[in-house]
């Protein structure tokens, strides 16, 4: 009995909210190696790929040209090369990263953007759930922290999600291994857990950049964010499916609150 809309723009206001913020997947489409000639995954966001920018530039840089790179994110950059390429993105200009580019100077931008975002990646009011996970162990672990992650706005769910995809690939090549010719392939050294303790405080921020005691974390607070962010990382590809259980859970929900967004999400598929 509902009205058959083809577009977003066709919704009420309330329906395009609902849309926005519900996130429905098939397995599929966290499968790279199933999309034929690209390399992006598809959304978790059934309306369109919220990662901005200078996240995705940066992270693709990375994977193709600094991978390998020793120290990665822990070596020193160029100030000045840095503050010229955040200008230039803030400035809305396309910009383009080739591999002219310094390495870390394209991982340093990346780390001041996330830790000078207005809100953390990882909402603050999210904060002390996500580090109250770091007390527990298996798989209570990761119900808890997947169910977290489904509360993430979709802008937040998508780029947390592709900056993880992205920090499990470095991760990967932390150590030395051998090419097809057998010639030694140097690792950059950049393990999870090291990836955790950059990152971490980053994306887990108790207070805005700036504000009072915002860099003064308790020993207690650090080693659970460094926890959780390496769980986070080890994980993700589970932690981000949504189970064919809790979708037609959804679907059955929506059949009697929304049954506008059943049929728009029906013809999209």
């Amino acid at each position: 009995g509902a009205m058959s809309v083809d577009s977003i723009t066709d919704l009420s206001d309330n329906a395009s909210k609902l849309l926005e913020a519900l996130q429905l997947s098939h397995p599929h489409e966290l499968d790279p190696r199933r999309i034929l000639g690209k390399k992006k995954m598809l959304s978790l966001n059934p309306i369109t790929w919220q990662v901005p920018r200078i996240v995705d530039r940066c992270c693709t840089h990375i994977e193709m040209h600094g991978l390998q790179t020793v120290g990665i994110f822990r070596v020193g950059s160029s100030k000045k090369r840095v503050q010229q390429l955040r200008e230039e993105f803030d400035q809305g200009l396309d910009v383009f990263l080739d591999e002219h580019q310094s390495v870390h100077d394209v991982a340093a931008l990346l780390k001041e953007f996330l830790r000078d975002m207005p809100d953390s990646l990882i909402p603050r009011e999210l904060y002390g759930a996500f580090l109250s996970t770091a007390t527990m162990e298996g798989p209570a672990q990761l119900d808890a922290l997947q169910l977290l992650l489904f509360l993430l706005p979709p802008c937040h769910s998508d780029t947390l999600h592709r900056l993880l995809r992205f920090l499990g690939e470095v991760a990967r090549h932390a150590e030395r291994s051998w090419d097809a010719d057998g010639q030694e392939v140097p690792g950059n050294k950049m393990t999870v857990s090291n990836l955790a303790t950059v990152f971490g405080p980053n994306i887990l921020q108790k207070e805005k950049p700036g504000e009072k005691d915002a860099s003064a974390l308790n020993f207690e607070d650090s080693a659970a964010i460094i926890l959780v962010l390496q769980r986070l990382i080890e994980h993700h590809q589970a932690l981000f499916m949504v189970s064919p259980e809790m979708q037609c859970d959804i679907l059955r929900r929506l059949f009697q609150t929304d049954p506008d967004v059943i049929d728009y999400l029906l013809r999209r598929k």
